[in-house]
């Protein structure tokens, strides 16, 4: 009787932890939005500083209010220099509004911007479970976006340059920044052989003080790929940081791409024929709309300040 009362008292206490975890993943801790900050030196000896703000993943729908605000508080409160949005910023097929409304105090920031799977077609009901099986794969009965009016918010409201593919020239508060990037890799979608013609088409006499790589999903052939095309620094979001992770563990479970799982969230640096470059990867701000939950791993915007080198 004493081993069965054990065995029962085991179950019941792993049956309310799993509950409790349930309750707060879904429930509470996928509301935390919070800033992910962060000073490195990169840029030439003597540049002003310069504030990046990174936002990634919003996966918006028209409903997610609290979403809306604090990403627009957050960006009236950074008050960035630069905006680099990584991909997946819709979640529904009105999620446009939403955007627009948590997008509106960064009208005229100097911004760039990529394509996630989530910003060309909808998000589709599947057992979440699945993600946990490796990355996940496309669906034929996705729902098309509206794409092209995502595109002309950002580019002729908001003032971003799209980066699908492209490479353009930024003047942010008087310095040079050359930025190029692809499209979802994870969908194939990216165009790694046309980027070095458009960067050649950017060089002026004078070159830039900083080039950053942009990319939604950070595979290696696309990280590695930037550096050798000059990247001094990398952006990358679409892992959501694993969005379910064994707190406090520096690894996440699963990163949705081929990047190491202790790079899928945060800062760290990428290596490839002989330099060795920062790479950020957000941890994102969303969620599908059918896998609502958030675990040891909360939303997140990361700010970078970038300071000159010594």
């Amino acid at each position: 009787m004493a081993a069965q009362r054990a065995a029962l008292a085991a179950v019941a206490t792993v049956g309310a932890i799993g509950a409790g975890a349930t309750i707060w993943g879904i429930g509470i801790e996928r509301f935390l939005f919070t800033q992910r900050r962060h000073e490195l030196a990169v840029l030439p000896p003597g540049s002003t500083p310069l504030t990046v703000l990174h936002l990634s993943d919003a996966h918006m729908a028209p409903w997610q209010r609290r979403k809306q605000d604090w990403i627009a508080r957050v960006a009236d409160l950074v008050q960035p220099d630069l905006v680099v949005n990584t991909g997946d910023n819709l979640g529904h097929a009105d999620g446009l509004h939403g955007i627009r409304r948590a997008f509106a105090p960064l009208h005229g920031v100097p911004g760039v911007f990529v394509h996630g799977s989530n910003d060309v077609v909808g998000p589709s009901a599947r057992n979440p479970l699945l993600y946990f099986r490796g990355p996940s794969k496309r669906t034929q009965r996705a729902q098309p976006l509206d794409t092209a009016a995502m595109d002309s918010f950002f580019t002729h409201e908001l003032g971003w340059a799209d980066l699908n593919n492209r490479a353009a020239a930024l003047d942010v508060r008087g310095l040079r920044i050359d930025a190029f990037g692809v499209s979802d890799a994870h969908r194939d979608w990216d165009e790694l052989d046309v980027l070095p013609a458009a960067i050649e088409r950017l060089r002026p006499a004078s070159g830039p003080v900083l080039t950053i790589g942009v990319t939604h999903a950070p595979y290696r052939r696309v990280l590695d790929r930037f550096v050798e095309l000059g990247a001094d620094m990398l952006f990358a979001g679409h892992t959501h940081g694993g969005q379910v992770r064994i707190p406090f563990s520096p690894r996440a479970l699963v990163a949705n791409c081929d990047i190491p799982l202790d790079q899928a969230r945060g800062l760290s640096t990428w290596s490839h024929d002989g330099r060795t470059v920062p790479l950020n990867v957000s941890a994102g701000l969303g969620h599908s709309i059918y896998a609502p939950v958030r675990f040891g791993c909360r939303p997140e915007a990361s700010v970078l300040v970038l300071r000159a080198t010594s």
